[in-house]
């Protein structure tokens, strides 16, 4: 008779997104790793294709095989439901199925620093393979089309696994030094047998072959400074499909020509599609297990589910499919989603499958945190983004972070959501000084928009505001090139033309008031999470968080001074106070805001778009 405490298994949960967390009821599935200790939770998805607790296996698996990324696997199910407890959790269990392995669970533990339990001994594989086939089909059989595709498709799927395949394996680090050179492994050394749990199970891959090269060849060994463990900062390894070798020299890799003699009048479509694979691993698996239980089942999957996409429309416009990977916040793994190009982002069929996605995962429904312009890059050689340059200068991002703190005693911190850039003075080779602060505000504003991809607009010029504001007729043609201030309003206005925000406004009669809207602008940050614009008199601010203490009704204002006219030096900024946290009374008793003059403030607000 077995031990009872051998029966008993304990759970440790990473994401800290849990639904229980969060006591919602529905269906949920457990993911988990052939790498962590059994009953390991790393992230949990809903399961959308479902009927009375019954899931829709079928569609569930045929969607959750593309989202996981491989070195991640389905380890059971949850349901949160408020009766019959026992009932709901044999069909958890059902659900799972697996039921003959479920052990008694007597404890839950919470990991407390899971970001570094998943990345500190793991790295991310990506394998890019565009494929471009051939297709002849009988003139006079055009059904033939969609059988002779799907052969095609298998031959290249037997090519993957041909032993006389071969991968090239290589880093994509930035250090000038110590770059391990490239590896190859032919297909004949692969190992397509039990699955990457049971043989991390029975034999421990680091006993499997001490001659084997692992994934840890390509990792740094040292990292500068405090690391930061997350996918986007997770080691990198590039693995590339090489061609066919030649039949007579097995060392040698080129194309190959092959021959189809048509017996009958045939047509030729051209289908061509691209896989790209990410893929986790712990840094000490060998590369062959690498690539023969991650990287080819990956592409093996992508290949199943481009091919089930095209069929149907085959011989019509068939769908162009490209694969993204994306690491929504508040998830520990990246997760692969296949987009059709043939849609618009904006086109209403590709905003519902980003819906379902959002439903899914979990993710708020008024924000686009999976569209195209989200997904990853992990794997450039050159890291210079776009939205990052304008005009051949770059700007400073997000200069709040790191800043001293605000000396409010036992206050509530509300601050702006995301990324911004910061304007001001004197950029772009603009002399705008004494007048041109609210266009910097503006242009920060817009820049937020832009990093968190509700817009593709650039960040307008001051002219190009001038224009826009004429364009709608709330200004003559006389103000294009001018120097006058533009306010609140006319921020507004921009901003409703160019991106379509709408925007709040509030107005106070003196300086003294604002500390009174604090409460207000805590709900904005919280809420909406977009940058303020703050204009009295003839100055105006950029807000990006307020720190408030009810009880006391000590407030302090995290403020981004467009006024300064320095270069873009960040410990320059801060220590010089252009970007920090103000007491609207300071500790001589100076009012920062003016008591004689009134204040509008300006509150973006999210469009509610995913």
């Amino acid at each position: 008779m077995e031990d009872e405490n051998e029966q008993r298994r304990s759970i440790r949960v990473l994401c800290p997104k849990l639904v229980l967390y969060k006591n919602e009821m529905g269906f949920q599935w457990l993911i988990g790793s052939p790498f962590f200790p059994p009953f390991t939770i790393v992230s949990t998805l809903r399961c959308i294709h479902i009927d009375s607790f019954t899931p829709n296996y079928d569609k569930e698996s045929e969607d959750l095989r593309t989202l996981v990324v491989k070195g991640f696997v389905l380890i059971g199910a949850l349901i949160v439901a408020n009766s019959d407890i026992e009932k709901n959790a044999k069909k958890a269990i059902d659900a799972a199925l697996n039921s003959k392995s479920i052990e008694r669970v007597t404890l839950v533990e919470y990991e407390d620093h899971y970001e570094k339990y998943v990345w500190e001994w793991g790295c991310l594989l990506r394998c890019e393979l565009p494929i471009r086939l051939p297709i002849y089909y009988p003139v006079n059989s055009p059904s033939d089309a969609e059988r002779i595709f799907q052969h095609a498709t298998e031959a290249v799927v037997a090519k993957l696994k041909d032993p006389k395949a071969a991968y090239m394996v290589e880093t994509l680090k930035q250090t000038s030094a110590e770059i391990p050179q490239p590896v190859i492994v032919r297909g004949s050394e692969l190992d397509f047998g039990p699955d990457l749990s049971n043989m991390l199970l029975k034999e421990g891959v680091q006993d499997s072959d001490a001659k084997l090269v692992s994934c840890a060849h390509f990792c740094l060994n040292n990292k500068t400074g405090s690391p930061v463990y997350s996918a986007e900062n997770a080691d990198r390894i590039q693995v590339t499909v090489l061609h066919s070798s030649s039949e007579k020299s097995p060392k040698s890799f080129a194309p190959v020509a092959e021959f189809f003699p048509a017996l009958e009048e045939t047509r030729l479509l051209i289908v061509d599609f691209k896989l790209e694979v990410l893929s986790y691993a712990m840094k000490d698996l060998p590369l062959t297990y690498a690539i023969s239980k991650l990287i080819v089942p990956g592409l093996v999957d992508q290949i199943k589910t481009v091919k089930n996409a095209i069929c149907p429309n085959l011989l019509a416009q068939h769908p162009q499919l490209c694969p993204y990977h994306f690491h929504p916040p508040g998830f520990l793994h990246p997760i692969t989603v296949i987009y059709e190009l043939n849609y618009g982002e904006t086109e209403m069929k590709q905003v519902e499958a980003r819906k379902s996605l959002h439903l899914r995962l979990g993710l708020p429904f008024d924000r686009p945190l999976l569209r195209i312009a989200n997904a990853l890059d992990l794997f450039t050689t050159d890291r210079v983004r776009s939205d990052s340059i304008r005009k051949g200068s770059s700007f400073l991002k997000d200069v709040h972070i790191g800043i001293p703190k605000s000396g409010v005693l036992g206050g509530t911190m509300s601050q702006v959501q995301g990324s911004y850039e910061y304007y001001h003075y004197l950029q772009d080779g603009l002399n705008d000084s004494g007048w041109g602060c609210a266009y910097r505000s503006l242009q920060t504003i817009i820049s937020w928009f832009r990093l968190q991809h509700y817009t593709s607009v650039e960040v307008p010029s001051h002219r190009e505001i001038q224009q826009s504001l004429v364009e709608i007729g709330d200004k003559d043609p006389s103000f294009i090139g001018s120097r006058e201030w533009i306010g609140a309003i006319e921020l507004s206005f921009v901003l409703d033309e160019l991106l379509g925000v709408s925007c709040k406004v509030i107005n106070v009669r003196s300086g003294a008031e604002l500390p009174e809207k604090c409460r207000e602008l805590a709900l904005h940050f919280e809420n909406q999470g977009t940058p303020i614009m703050i204009g009295g008199g003839v100055l105006a601010y950029t807000l990006l968080g307020v720190d408030y203490d009810e009880v006391s009704g000590d407030c302090a204002f995290l403020i981004l001074d467009p006024h300064y006219t320095g270069n873009d030096d960040h410990k320059k900024i801060v220590n010089g106070g252009w970007c920090g946290w103000k007491k609207a009374v300071d500790s001589k008793g100076r009012n920062f805001f003016l008591h004689d003059k009134f204040y509008n403030l300006l509150l973006p607000q999210r469009p509610n778009m995913v």
